[in-house]
């Protein structure tokens, strides 16, 4: 195998890795997905290493004469988009079991990359109905429900125009928490029949890193501690912005006077 063919490759599993990855893959899953992937081409020995930011490939043959091939793909930031994980999945599958070329399999991740998630109304009104329905299961009356779907999706909209701003992560989870807890502290003022708790609940549950905590136990149990305490620090920080940004807002406010 010629030089050029397994560049070509690294790139291809790199891609998938790095789609895998951003979109909120276990490490593990992603490790698998590109060592498959090389594989499937004919690569001999395949070394890949994944962290929540970066992935590392090295690739060698059988010729003692050519030295092996290294390639470290930095990762800058992870969204959760499990729609595109199970399509890489599904692609990987088809990669290792079908004649696909590296060029088509990169035009499908090309296509798969390019993606768009639900047009952002439909995001809004789902962090919405979230937040109402949080509210109502922690025993949240009607106008509880009605007010914290308006919190959630008020906050959520701000957090979509920080995300394309690229903001922080952290400070965009912050600055939503800290809205939604405001909105909720307003509405329970102003209407006798809201209780501020239940709606502050609602509004910020939707942030709740989730899908952070799940993978981190996926990971350790997995093998990977490594992956597993970075992911699990990263869902510690994510819980200390909404509990910071929630707090804020309720100091701030019985400062002034007001009742929480």
């Amino acid at each position: 195998m010629d030089i050029q063919r397994q560049k070509n490759i690294m790139v291809l599993a790199l891609f998938a890795g790095e789609i895998m990855l951003k979109s909120g893959a276990e490490v593990y899953r992603v490790e698998d997905t590109v060592d498959r992937i090389c594989r499937a081409c004919g690569i001999p020995y395949v070394e890949v290493v994944a962290t929540i930011s970066s992935i590392s490939l090295s690739l060698d043959s059988d010729d003692p004469e050519r030295p092996p091939l290294t390639f470290i793909k930095r990762i800058r930031s992870i969204t959760v988009d499990l729609e595109k994980v199970s399509r890489v999945n599904q692609f990987s599958r088809e990669f290792t079991t079908t004649d696909l070329s590296v060029d088509e399999g990169r035009k499908i991740l090309k296509e798969i990359n390019g993606s768009k998630s639900a047009p952002a109304p439909a995001l809004v009104a789902g962090a919405a109905a979230i937040s109402a329905f949080f509210s109502a299961m922690l025993g949240g009356g009607l106008w509880d429900f009605v007010y914290a779907a308006i919190s959630g999706a008020v906050a959520y909209s701000l957090s979509l125009v920080l995300e394309r701003l690229h903001a922080n992560s952290y400070m965009r989870i912050f600055l939503c928490c800290a809205l939604a807890t405001l909105l909720a502290v307003i509405c329970a003022n102003l209407d006798p029949r809201a209780t501020a708790d239940c709606i502050i609940i609602g509004g910020v549950m939707i942030f709740l890193p989730g899908v952070a905590i799940t993978n981190a136990i996926r990971d350790a149990l997995a093998g990977d501690p490594q992956a597993a305490v970075s992911r699990a620090v990263d869902a510690f920080l994510v819980a200390i912005s909404i509990a910071v940004g929630a707090g804020m807002v309720i100091a701030l406010w019985q400062f002034a006077g007001g009742v929480v």
